[in-house]
């Protein structure tokens, strides 16, 4: 996307009325028996009853996902009509890995922009506990003989060409995070950015400890209250989770030390400690031409400014933001140093360090950016205020929603007008958004 900022400035205001996300806990625990679907309606009914806006006047419903169910195709339409948006009004789902939320604002944004939609649903759903285990191909061949075998004989015949590797799984959540050009996992593409920009394991887990501590303080101190959605849970649901499950009170570096590392066993530095978990969670928002919004008496926590998507080599995937975030910004008519809040999406602590060394490289911007200066500085202060994906969690489909939302209700608490909420996108892409305090 060019930086020429013609377009953000054409057409109506989108503002963002609110939004809420669910706590969000790690694969295989309190979560893990409530699938995409249920995650995403809960939040969206507990929005539009939040906000009083009347499902009625909603015109779409845009929706990211990247583990798409196998019960939930266009898992977006399903969620849509749970919550109570008319069958008339379209639904559909999003996948750009791991800014597949972030890329359902930016469609809601345009469809707004060009007067295709006054009243947007915009967000994210994921289930990481209930991503399935398949079948290997010949497991799956032999299971269609076996179907189309007609008479007993037919069928154990077929039955005796079953070998116990066969059974040997295909684990989907490993596949997704594999990159299918350059052949690493996303924490070997960590472990490179470590090793080329001088990123220690001292330095990563210290930046883990951090976002812990800084998550802790705003669970405790209630930030997180502002836009957590209480989830009840079942089988009975009679009990709710209220709080985010990752955040660890006391986390420190030696017991990070002890982890070993987990993508490089001899020489890595990249733990899970350092890193961001496999979470379930749900993050959904309310997009609307600020005219129509004025209209209805609502008042917004913010509007979007701009937004921007870039790519660059998949094996240094995580430098996407620093890609992105300059043509964001740049459309926006702003700089690094406008924003009171910048959210960069913490997928590895090698990764959020890599980049705002990169944002603060002349080097980097005169070779990667085509810019004679850097992008700018980023500054403790401004840096993830309350912890982030290493301490809350990383729902692939929802983070890019989430970090958007987290980013506009720090502004509002501590009055700061700009934010910038970035991620890195697995295949080699960044994603970024300039959000506005009105």
């Amino acid at each position: 996307m060019a930086s020429d900022n013609a377009f953000f400035k054409q057409g109506p205001e989108v503002w963002v009325i609110d939004g809420l996300r669910s706590p969000f806990a790690k694969a295989g625990m309190n979560l893990k028996d409530m699938k995409a679907v249920a995650l995403g309606v809960h939040v969206l009914r507990d929005l539009l009853y939040k906000t009083g806006v009347d499902p009625k006047t909603i015109d779409e419903v845009v929706i990211g996902n990247t583990g798409n169910p196998e019960d939930a195709a266009n898992i977006a339409r399903i969620v849509a009509l749970e919550s109570g948006i008319p069958k008339e009004r379209s639904a559909y789902t999003v996948h750009r890995n791991c800014a597949s939320a972030m890329e359902s604002v930016a469609q809601g944004f345009m469809k707004i922009k060009a007067g295709l939609a006054d009243t947007v649903v915009v967000g994210g759903t994921e289930s990481m506990s209930n991503m399935p285990l398949l079948f290997s191909k010949p497991m799956t061949e032999m299971f269609v003989k076996l179907m189309g075998a007609k008479t007993v004989g037919q069928k154990l015949s077929v039955l005796s060409t079953f070998r116990p590797n066969y059974l040997k799984p295909i684990i989907a959540i490993q596949e997704g995070l594999t990159d299918a050009v350059c052949g690493l996992n996303m924490g070997e593409t960590a472990e490179l950015l470590a090793r080329e920009n001088g990123v220690t394991r001292e330095d990563q887990d210290r930046f883990a400890v951090r976002s812990h501590e800084k998550a802790v303080k705003a669970t405790e101190s209630g930030r997180f209250k502002l836009e957590i959605s209480p989830i009840p849970l079942p089988p009975k649901y009679d009990t709710f989770l209220a709080e985010d499950i990752g955040p660890r009170k006391g986390q420190s570096m030696e017991a990070l030390a002890k982890l070993k590392p987990y993508f490089d066993r001899k020489n890595g530095t990249v733990t899970v400690g350092n890193a961001c978990p496999l979470t379930d969670g749900s993050c959904m928002m309310i997009l609307m031409n600020a005219e129509k919004a004025k209209a209805m008496g609502l008042k917004p926590i913010g509007k979007i400014r701009s937004f921007a998507f870039a790519g660059l080599e998949p094996e240094r995937m995580g430098l996407g933001p620093a890609y992105s975030s300059p043509v964001a910004l740049d459309a926006a008519g702003l700089t690094l140093k406008d924003m009171g809040v910048v959210e960069i999406n913490e997928a590895f602590a090698a990764q959020v360090i890599s980049v705002v060394k990169m944002l603060g490289s002349k080097k980097f911007a005169q070779e990667k950016l085509g810019k004679s200066e850097a992008v700018g500085e980023v500054s403790e202060e401004q840096l993830n205020p309350n912890g982030g994906a290493i301490a809350l969690g990383h729902p692939v489909g929802t983070s890019g929603a989430r970090i958007v939302l987290t980013a506009l209700k720090e502004m509002n608490s501590r009055n700061l007008q700009f934010g910038l909420a970035t991620l890195c996108i697995g295949g080699g892409q960044g994603g970024s958004v300039v959000v506005e305090k009105i």
